[in-house]
């Protein structure tokens, strides 16, 4: 059942000019304190923890991103003790950005680049060069309960990128099926009743006249505010600035904990409704055909009749428990529901005068999740030697079923484009899976040297069991275990030298295709390697870090009749990281990927060294946040974001060229009194309205282009009571 309308623009402009009205009025009825030159007055909100002894890690200079995030079934730590790369993104950069996505915040990451799933508008992250789909994107650790193809930037408080292979941390999850986990992880983490009640309302526009409300509510309770409640409310309604595109999103969310001495609770409810309307398809090249000049980004080309309507419900519970001073206990378990009804139009150019041609996909899929956690761990010496060890078992369990039709081909221009009436679908199918996943892991954390040597030893035994049903049904099953070591040398009180191998784990394929003479084989899971190697700074207000990293993938094809694993796809490159304030009131986040991502054997050695589809050799993303000197509470930011060429074939013929897109922002503080604020932000994201391709595949194998978003404007305010 889709969600009320939400049309709220007439109600959101009157809502921001009462806002402003009040403010003023307020200050001139009752002026607070004025606080001293280029100091922003502030509400303090710190995130309390959900379910863990740890907590979460506290913010780093600036405020945009946290100390350190989850390190899997390691738990949260600081970047400083961890031999692994980690940023996690907080909840005042997703306000100060306006980010209304995941990929949105993703955008300020120079690991990421966000892309697109097969056929449809599901957002993929490639991170080191290996795609990471939108469900396989972990909700406090857990798999598969986030919504498949877009997650709301209002339901979470953090969103951790995790960089490099994690089969040992993260164990089984959709990514074991679906190729995630190779290149990296993202967690994100939902919001929780901080110390300080919180009552803020929102209101907003964008380009096309798109409406915006939020409220965002938390209270404790009890005489010892053990007991916390969070509420989320949103919704979205209207253009988005490219042609006749029209998006709607509602959501609401709640997240419960409670603590004692010794023991903690969370749990976390959520629904969200999202639609698309003559949203901007993916254009697949055919063969032969060069990469064409993009088409004006503000002019749509999608059919009216497309759309795409997702609607998911999850829930997860997490306990944790002291059992003495040094041991802990703990579990979760978790599910959704997600329902997705589309009907799509991809365009494949023709030729380089636009001439395409498409046919309409309808698309029905349900897809119903349960996932769960148990572990333990415990801090003991032996000697002079300090151990965590840490032991773990998971489960991951997914049914889907896809009902879909196809029509008959028709013509259209990409330059050009023409509304055509809504074709048949005559030609109908379906089919389903089934994934469950299991696995146990155990590690030790072993501290020498006063833990200025930090030594971690683990591994993790995975079963992955995926049965398809439909005409090309498949029944997989098999087992692997997964080691991995990392090494944190803490050289000063500044700099950390680490360095780990740690692997992927990815489902092994089954034989099949015309001609094949061992049809029907099931191969065992392909295992990536990684080794990395890095430092990191702390200043205390700036940090960074600087690593190396190579991975490699097996990849399988048919070779004289007999499918197997004779290839190998080889990813290395090296990361730089930038973050902190950098002097008093200038908040910098950015840094550089250098990326040599290459199938190293191919069939008949004819793509040897050829690069992957949609892995740029370099991307950079840099971004500032000023404090004015001499405009009282008036903070400037702006971003540039860099991507290199890219290919979006496996023969290095269709060449996409590189961008570069500048967004600006600005946001002024009004205090009301009494410790209350308005903040009104505005925002340009693409100021120089280019028309680009932001990204080529974002599938394995795939070179489909996405064309990046035009020039847009946005405007919010938020007051807090």
């Amino acid at each position: 059942m889709p969600a009320p309308a939400f049309r709220p623009l007439p109600h959101v402009t009157a809502t921001l000019l009462a806002l402003s009205a009040f403010a003023a009025q307020a200050q001139n009825a009752a002026p607070a304190a004025q606080p001293q030159a280029g100091v922003l007055p502030t509400i303090t909100v710190n995130a309390a923890a959900d379910a863990s002894a740890e907590g979460l890690t506290k913010p780093y200079a600036g405020g945009q991103v946290a100390r350190g995030g989850r390190i899997g079934i390691l738990g949260n730590q600081d970047n400083m003790d961890t031999p692994f790369s980690i940023n996690s993104y907080t909840q005042e950069l997703i306000a100060n950005t306006q980010a209304q996505s995941i990929g949105d915040v993703l955008l300020n990451d120079p690991g990421v680049r966000v892309a697109r799933g097969f056929g449809n508008f599901q957002q993929t992250y490639f991170v080191r060069g290996f795609p990471v789909a939108s469900d396989d994107v972990a909700y406090n650790g857990l798999y598969g309960l986030v919504p498949r193809q877009y997650m709301a930037a209002e339901l979470v408080e953090r969103v951790e990128v995790f960089r490099g292979a994690s089969a040992f941390l993260n164990g089984a999850g959709s990514g074991a099926t679906s190729g995630g986990g190779l290149g990296g992880l993202i967690n994100v983490v939902p919001k929780r009743a901080a110390s300080e009640p919180l009552t803020e309302i929102t209101a907003g526009v964008e380009s096309s006249q798109q409406g915006y409300l939020a409220a965002d509510i938390s209270r404790r309770f009890g005489p010892d505010q053990s007991t916390g409640i969070r509420l989320n409310v949103a919704g979205r309604d209207g253009g988005t600035g490219v042609g006749d595109e029209k998006a709607q999103l509602g959501l609401v969310s709640v997240g419960l904990d409670w603590r004692s001495s010794n023991v903690r609770l969370s749990a976390d409810f959520g629904y969200q409704n999202h639609e698309l309307k003559a949203s901007q398809p993916s254009v697949t090249l055919a063969a032969g055909i060069p990469v064409p000049r993009a088409p004006d980004a503000s002019k749509g080309f999608a059919q009216p009749w497309t759309f795409s309507n997702e609607r998911d419900t999850f829930a997860t519970v997490r306990g944790e428990v002291d059992i003495t001073q040094s041991i802990t206990a703990w579990a979760a378990v978790g599910g959704r529901q997600g329902r997705e009804r589309a009907a799509f139009a991809p365009p494949t150019l023709l030729s380089l005068d636009g001439a395409t041609t498409a046919y309409r996909f309808d698309n029905e899929r349900d897809d119903n999740i349960a996932t769960g956690e148990i572990g333990i761990r415990g801090k003991f010496k032996t000697g002079s030697v300090g151990h965590t060890v840490t032991a773990s078992g998971s489960i991951f369990s997914s049914d889907s079923n896809v009902n879909y039709g196809l029509s008959n081909n028709f013509a259209n221009n990409l330059y050009y484009p023409y509304a055509v009436p809504p074709l048949a679908t005559p030609f109908t199918g379906s089919f389903g899976e089934s994934i469950k996943n299991t696995s146990f892991a155990i590690g030790d954390t072993m501290s020498f040297w006063d833990d200025r040597i930090l030594l971690t030893l683990g591994a993790r035994d995975q079963k992955i069991e995926d049965e398809t049903f439909g005409p090309f049904g498949t029944a997989y099953s098999s087992s692997k275990t997964s080691p991995m070591g990392g090494l944190v040398v803490k050289a000063t009180k500044e700099i950390s030298i680490y360095g780990n191998y740690i692997e992927g784990l990815v489902k092994g394929d089954t034989a099949q295709g015309v001609n094949v003479i061992n049809q029907g084989q099931v191969f065992a899971p392909y295992v990536a390697k990684q080794k990395e190697v890095g430092v990191k700074y702390d200043g205390g207000s700036f940090g960074g870090a600087l690593s190396y990293f190579t991975t490699g993938k097996p990849s399988a094809y048919v070779q004289n009749g007999v499918y197997g694993v004779f290839g190998e796809q080889r990813n290395k490159g090296v990361e730089l990281t930038v973050y902190g304030e950098a002097t008093k009131g200038l908040r910098v986040l950015g840094g550089v990927t250098f990326l040599d991502a290459k199938m190293v054997s191919t069939p008949g050695g004819l793509q040897d060294g050829n690069r992957v589809i949609g892995v740029p050799k370099q991307q950079a993303n840099f971004g500032v946040d000023w404090d004015v000197p001499g405009v009282r509470n008036l903070s400037l930011n702006g971003r540039v974001i860099y991507t290199s060429s890219v290919y979006a074939d496996g023969a290095n013929l269709q060449q996409v060229p590189s961008w570069t897109r500048f967004d600006i922002g600005a946001r002024y503080l009004i205090d009301i009194g009494n410790n209350r604020l308005l903040t009104l932000r505005a925002r340009i994201d693409n100021l120089t309205n280019k028309s680009y391709w932001a990204s080529a595949g974002g599938y394995p194998g795939f070179g489909y282009l996405t064309l990046g978003t035009p020039r847009t404007f946005s405007l919010t305010g938020t007051i807090n009571f």
